[in-house]
């Protein structure tokens, strides 16, 4: 066992006496070593249940014969830090849970992985730490939120931004706002519908990384407890077995969850976080894979916030192996932590509501919730939530309306400045200029709040969280701080979308851009002090993932 190296032989007597002040038994130093990595925190509702879940984790390693070792990682609530300083940390806290956990897992020689984790940049960071050290590694996400209930209807976390909009207008009275957002989330998990920590649970089953049902099981409910103890036993058989994660995080497995990200509609931020993933499984992965991919997966959800269904709804409808059963003639053979193909799952599941997860012959939409635009507006790449966009606004053209920041922005479209036809740029967002490439949920939220969600189109070299709807076009590569296309706009140029020709164009001279790039010069950076410093220096573009580079300082390397 990899563990031996503290506690076997003469010369580790002084490793073993730090293990028995522990509370090892002798019989306990002969199992497995099986760290659980937690990310359990009072402060994030797809969090608070955590200790609970670790539990019956425990309890599952121990009746397989392994022995359980607990420690804690962060978890930054991207709603909670949205619209001020703390979400520029969110991205960047993804690469700190991927080196915690590799330190952990090689300064105390664990033999495997219990990986317990549910938000946005949480699941990712977990899953490219499995993926870089590679050795047998399982995942349990917490679960998601039940709905809530405001009125005799059900109410999602999602429509608090909206509600604040519509106080703006005087739609709705203070009141009004006040329960709503008493009742939009009822208790722990993670928000109700296909936002990212839903999104990458989903794609974590699908990839192969979590037991069958991970990914949709509630937080709340009995099935996600018998999940923890499930996932606790199946680690000592991984261990066993000498199954590793790299073994599972194939370029087939990815592909296969490119296919349940589009045919759910999933986040955008898959496109940030599947690359950033294949990385360290040292797997060669092509952006263009979730156009490619979305060309041929039919839409077959109608998931919030695009669509009107709860994640509650897609659990008890089947979950991802009844997604995958939809889809099973287009998968590709991998292997899972069960150890059985993906294919083998998916041909088992079965469909519990076709209006939930509809069959191929009568998609909600033709194409996947996914596109990579390119033009020279973004020539290395932008991504769009398709499935949430109206057909109205699948072609669109308009005059730009620049801004520097996102709080720029949001002050712009409260004070009613962002009219029907507009196109919103949002730069010096990006994984550099953020720095940490923060969301615009304010922005989009605030759009569709004023009624502009059909006639206002945002795009930004920063991101888009999981709620975003409407025409929004985040990840534009290189980003404004990099140098790219996107600095060079000016208030009032005209920018064409085309969603079905994949373009996003600035339709200014040539000659023109030439000139004003000579003059151009990037602004200061936000941070200059501090972690996010360093992030930013080393940070590559959103196009590869939004990883750190290994080669020093990326801004010398572009020639910058």
């Amino acid at each position: 066992m990899r563990s031996d190296v503290i506690k076997k032989g003469m010369e580790r007597a002084p490793h073993r006496s730090l293990l028995y002040a522990c509370g090892l038994s002798g019989e306990e130093m002969q199992r497995p070593f099986v760290a659980v990595a937690s990310s359990f925190t009072d402060i994030v509702p797809g969090h608070v249940g955590m200790r609970d879940l670790e539990r019956h984790i425990e309890r599952g390693i121990y009746a397989a014969g392994g022995a359980a070792f607990f420690f804690g990682l962060p978890a930054i609530c991207d709603g909670i830090a949205m619209g001020h300083k703390g979400m520029h940390y969110s991205l960047a806290s993804r690469e700190l849970i991927a080196d915690s956990i590799e330190s952990m897992a090689e300064g105390h020689a664990f033999d495997g992985l219990v990986l317990l984790t549910n938000c946005d940049k949480i699941t990712p960071g977990m899953l490219m730490a499995a993926a870089r050290l590679d050795i047998p590694s399982i995942v349990l996400t917490a679960g998601p939120m039940l709905a809530g209930r405001y009125r005799g209807g059900r109410v999602s976390y999602g429509e608090t931004y909206y509600a604040v909009a519509q106080l703006q207008k005087g739609e709705i009275s203070e009141q009004d706002l006040y329960e709503r957002e008493y009742c939009a989330c009822p208790g722990a998990g993670s928000c109700q519908g296909l936002y990212t920590a839903n999104t990458m649970a989903c794609l974590t089953e699908a990839m192969g990384m979590s037991l069958a049902n991970s990914g949709t099981a509630l937080a709340v409910s009995a099935e996600k407890r018998r999940l923890a103890y499930e996932t606790g036993k199946r680690i000592v058989g991984l261990i066993a077995q000498d199954v590793r994660p790299r073994s599972i995080i194939t370029a087939a497995a990815l592909r296969n969850a490119i296919r349940v990200d589009n045919a759910l509609g999933g986040s955008t931020n898959s496109v940030l976080h599947l690359p950033a993933i294949a990385r360290e499984a040292g797997v060669d992965f092509e952006l263009d894979w979730f156009d490619q991919i979305s060309r041929v997966t039919p839409h077959l959800t109608n998931m919030l916030p695009g669509g009107t269904d709860f994640m509650e709804d897609l659990d008890y409808a089947g979950g991802v192996p009844a997604v995958l059963h939809v889809l099973h003639d287009s998968l590709e053979s991998s292997t899972t932590v069960l150890g059985r193909d993906i294919r083998d799952i998916a041909a088992q599941a079965q469909v519990r509501d076709a209006e939930v997860i509809r069959p191929l012959d009568r998609p909600y939409h033709k194409e996947g919730g996914i596109a990579i635009l390119r033009g020279n507006l973004a020539p290395d790449g932008s991504v769009v939530k398709q499935s949430a966009v109206s057909e109205a606004m699948r072609q669109f053209r308009g005059p730009a309306r620049v801004f520097d920041s996102e709080e720029a922005t949001t002050e712009a479209i409260l004070a009613g400045r962002i009219k029907a036809g507009d196109v919103v740029v949002v730069r010096y967002e990006g994984p550099r200029g953020g720095p940490g490439m923060r969301e615009m949920l304010y922005p989009t939220s605030l759009i569709k709040g004023s009624g502009l969600a059909d006639s206002v189109a945002l795009l930004t070299d920063g991101r888009f969280s999981g709620a975003t709807v409407g025409l929004s076009a985040g990840h534009v590569s290189p980003e404004a701080m990099a140098g790219g296309p996107i600095a060079l706009v000016e208030e009032g140029d005209e920018i064409a979308i085309d969603l079905d020709a994949r373009t996003i164009d600035l339709l200014v001279a040539q000659t023109e851009l030439k000139r004003r790039r000579k003059s151009w010069l990037p602004p200061e950076p936000k941070v200059k002090t501090g972690w996010l410093a360093r992030y930013a220096r080393l940070v590559t573009s959103a196009a590869s993932g939004a990883v750190l580079s290994a080669d020093g300082d990326v801004g010398a390397r572009r020639g910058m």
